[in-house]
């Protein structure tokens, strides 16, 4: 019974550490993204605070790579794709 509940623990862990390491990847391109758009366009209006909480890896990846060439705010962050 020992090596079940060690073998259950160790997944237990491997899971959360997994959890913890897409969080951070997530929380590390939102920060970057909200840093050049801060940078590129001044502080933030509601709506585009409420849309990067509510984002997918894949969307902020998306604003990410198209922010140098976005013309305004509202262009870069409301083309959803």
């Amino acid at each position: 019974m020992a090596g079940l509940s060690e073998r259950l623990r160790s997944e237990g862990m491997q899971q959360g550490m997994q959890q913890g390491m897409q969080q951070g990847r997530h929380e590390g391109i939102e920060g970057a993204l909200r840093l050049q758009l801060n940078m590129k366009f001044g502080e933030l209006p509601e709506w585009t605070e409420t849309q990067l909480q509510q984002a997918s890896d894949q969307q902020l990846t998306q604003w990410l790579a198209r922010i140098l060439s976005a013309d305004s705010l509202e262009a870069l962050m409301r083309a959803r794709k």
